[in-house]
């Protein structure tokens, strides 16, 4: 999932200002807000399994839920793995107003953009290796952010809750926010992906850093 602290639309994290008024309306009426896990807990280090029915009344509910309890913390996506269900099943969304965040670059700023998506059994292709590096935040491991390299141009799909097929190509923070959610279906958070721990900072702390870039 893909969450400085005191201005987060000026950096490349995955949670920004502003979220709630994009978010559609909901599937269901009723909703609830889900606990999310954090670091350390074991769900988060589990690898999630294929949902078997996209259109199962069950998957339809959870995924209200989690767009419900994404939104209520101001994230970009949400694995199910972090509100404690391991089934292939992630939320997310790359917003337009991201545009004006200065603090992403021209490669990032590119194609960076995506409506909310539902993505059930989710796959990624890598169409490019070669690195962008990035802020990152996740709902899992609150007040933190890292530095984190990834692909910046992949293929994913996955299916919708009516068991049509999704597939884009996805460069910038578009790519990765799909990355940073799929990882949480491999039982992987996003400081096992750093390569300079050195660079995982207290969100109240990262003015420092980005003063000094």
């Amino acid at each position: 999932m893909i969450a400085d602290g005191q201005n987060p639309v000026y950096l490349r994290v995955l949670t920004f200002w502003g979220f709630r008024r994009s978010v559609p309306k909901p599937i269901f009426r009723a909703m609830a807000i889900l606990k999310i896990a954090r670091m350390g807990h074991p769900i988060l280090a589990t690898r999630a399994a294929p949902v078997s029915d996209p259109n199962d009344p069950e998957i339809r509910r959870l995924v209200n839920d989690m767009i419900e309890t994404m939104a209520d913390a101001n994230g970009a996506g949400l694995a199910a793995l972090q509100v404690h269900v391991p089934l292939r099943v992630v939320v997310f969304q790359a917003p337009g107003e991201r545009s004006t965040d200065p603090g992403l670059s021209s490669e990032e700023s590119f194609d960076h953009t995506a409506p909310l998506t539902v993505l059930v059994n989710p796959e990624i292709a890598i169409l490019d290796a070669r690195p962008e590096g990035g802020w990152e935040g996740c709902l899992s491991v609150p007040g933190l952010r890292g530095w984190v390299e990834r692909p910046a141009h992949i293929r994913y799909r996955g299916f919708d809750l009516d068991g049509k097929l999704i597939e884009r190509t996805a460069r910038g923070f578009h790519a990765r926010v799909v990355q940073h959610e799929c990882d949480h279906l491999e039982g992987r958070l996003y400081p096992a992906r750093m390569s300079d721990l050195s660079k995982l900072v207290f969100e109240s702390e990262i003015h420092h850093v980005m003063a000094a870039q």
